[in-house]
């Protein structure tokens, strides 16, 4: 192959509109369609191709194809820059309803929140923080932590299924003369499927009839073990009422938050998730917003699930304006056009032409992934679980009666294996609720209804999640469900044959993770679709895969030995003249379960 001179270079899009590469490549937009046709892409001269494809038709005429950076790499890349430092928790009170989360929220307002300088104590939005003075090496030092005032364990899981989580420590309230209840079991499940810490309140000591050791029995069987029994577990006996052990408990929050080393960048672009929002009257739509990186500032320009706006102003959670937000500090921010949705998140940019080509890109990749939404039925869970290489499968179980549970439960124990698990993530009996199809859609979760209704409320949620409630009436029925779902999700069996060998002629094409070679079977046959294994003098040097194969101008399926061949293929291996391809076909053989005897 003659010298030539070093190649031209052209930045395009991720998105290339064909009439632009001819204009990049100086040539007829005609010869370039043609191009595009000669390698199988059918494209007119008014449609666009990805850039893969641009820059093979760029090396054609000897011009080199660079990427070029939108406004949404630079950023990213930018936001990687900062330095990360201690910040301050965020915890979320859960429990039962009538166990005293609302008194616990109240005496720690009352003792321990950062009051305004007034000395009032009054709460302007659905989050506050508090502080708390402990010894570190022999000083006094203020520690702050910041606590969610959530609704409820619905808008705990509808953060959740956002794909984030805000809370760093969720503390279970457990009231010590009533022990474990069904909301107690409800918001266990929600955060174990959070994977953060849980710190029990046992609440109301103060009561004659308190008994916390029979609190630990019943938490044990919920697999929270105290940590005074060999457990990982902490649990504080606390009185709401009395205010009593509110500091030895916001004490265990803190010591809890070191070990989980919580950090964030304080400089740079902030960002931050919307657990309220709504529209207020002189404010306009406002959310309430947990900074967790950044610094967010009036006058920013952010952007929020394709949408962007600039900030009006900020207010603390005392009502009180302000002209920074730090991580973990709960903001209300002003200046949307609409409120945004609870668990969505916002990030500032550098300009609002940086929002609106982040947001039209953002709207450009919701539209796309609202037609293939993976959706919670058996089967689909089960399908996902094996391309996301998923080890376990999760149920809610709703059952008309508590016989009816433990008969299901142990005809689930009959079908567990070795290589996949069940995990009953909440059970219980009577309807399914909104807390079970938002606790699915965060926990990609089955929700099982074992002869029990389903309100419309929850059926219109369920669709809006895109959640598929399984029903049943015969318990074998749903045993045999869950078999087959198992069974689905299990690895196959890997098996490699070896069907020929192909020496390396002529390298014709490399750009990116794409080539050409020339080459000739040297022994067996080759095919497209099958993994090649690269060895050069001797040496394995890595894999590619076959993407076609041709002789001339012509696509084969099969190429037999002795003969030459064009060979397309994929990967990032740097191919040479005499370099040895292994052709390998890669079949998967599918595996089975066996019921327990």
């Amino acid at each position: 192959m003659p010298q030539t001179q070093e190649k031209k270079k052209i930045s395009l899009p991720e998105v290339v509109p064909v009439k632009l590469l001819a204009e990049e490549l100086e040539a007829s937009p005609a010869l370039i369609v043609k191009k595009l046709l000669e390698m199988g892409v059918l494209a007119t001269i008014n449609e666009s191709v990805d850039f893969d494809t641009a820059a093979i038709v760029a090396d054609e005429y000897e011009v080199s194809a660079e990427r070029k950076k939108d406004e949404t790499d630079i950023e990213l890349e930018e936001s990687s820059k900062y330095t990360a430092y201690d910040r301050p928790p965020v915890v979320t009170v859960m429990g039962h309803v009538d166990h005293g989360k609302t008194k616990l929220l109240d005496a720690i307002r009352k003792t321990n929140v950062i009051e305004t300088e007034s000395g009032g104590i009054t709460q302007h939005i659905g989050a506050y923080k508090t502080k708390i003075s402990m010894k570190e090496r022999k000083k006094t030092i203020d520690r702050e932590m910041t606590f969610i005032d959530t609704p409820g364990h619905e808008a705990f899981s509808a953060m959740r299924a956002h794909g984030a989580n805000i809370t760093d420590i969720v503390i279970l309230v457990v009231a010590a003369d009533e022990g474990v209840k069904p909301q107690t079991i409800e918001a266990i499940s929600h955060a174990k499927a959070a994977k953060v810490p849980i710190i029990v309140a046992i609440n109301k000591i103060d009561k004659p009839e308190a008994d916390p050791d029979r609190v630990k029995r019943e938490l044990s069987e919920q697999k929270l073990i105290p940590e005074e029994w060999g457990g990982k577990t902490p649990m504080v006996p606390v009185s709401a009422k009395e205010g009593k052990n509110i500091d030895d408990l916001l004490e265990t929050v803190i010591l809890t938050a070191d070990l989980e080393e919580l950090k964030a960048p304080t400089d740079g672009p902030a960002r931050g998730m919307v657990i309220e929002s709504k529209v207020q009257s002189g404010k306009g739509a406002t959310a309430t917003v947990i900074i967790q990186s950044g610094t967010l500032k009036p006058s920013d320009v952010i952007v929020s699930e394709g949408e962007y706006a600039k900030v009006r102003f900020i207010e603390d959670w005392r009502g009180k304006r302000a002209q920074t937000a730090h991580p973990s500090d709960p903001v209300l921010v002003a200046g949307f056009k609409k409120p945004p949705k609870v668990g969505s998140q916002i990030r500032s940019v550098k300009s609002e032409k940086a929002a609106r080509q982040i947001a039209e890109k953002t709207r450009r990749d919701n539209s796309v992934k609202s037609l293939s939404s993976k959706g919670t039925g058996l089967g689909e869970v089960s399908k996902v679980a094996k391309e996301e290489g998923i080890k376990e499968l999760r149920l809610i179980i709703r059952a008309d009666t508590k016989g009816s549970l433990e008969a299901i439960k142990s005809g689930l124990s009959e079908v567990s294996s070795d290589f996949v698990k069940i995990s009953v993530i909440s059970e219980g009996v009577g309807a399914v609720t909104e807390s079970d199809i938002n606790l699915a859609s965060a926990s990609l979760a089955v929700v099982l209804a074992f002869r029990a209704s389903v309100p419309p409320q929850v059926m219109r949620l369920a669709d809006e999640k895109k959640i598929k409630i399984s029903k049943y009436e015969i318990i074998y029925e749903l045993i045999d469900d869950i078999f087959a779902a198992l069974e689905g999700m299990l690895e196959p069996e890997i098996v490699e044959t070896v069907l020929g060998k192909l020496e390396v002629v002529k390298v014709f094409f490399k750009q990116h993770n794409r080539g050409i070679i020339g080459g000739r079977v040297i022994s067996g046959k080759i095919s497209p679709g099958t993994k090649i294994t690269v060895t050069r003098n001797g040496q394995p040097i890595g894999e590619l895969k076959t993407e076609s194969i041709k002789i001339g101008a012509q696509t084969v399926n099969q190429v037999t030995d002795k003969k030459e061949c064009g060979i397309s293929y994929l990967g990032t291996v740097k191919l040479k003249p005499k370099d040895i391809l292994e052709f390998v076909l890669v079949e998967e053989r599918l595996r089975s379960l066996k019921k327990k005897i």
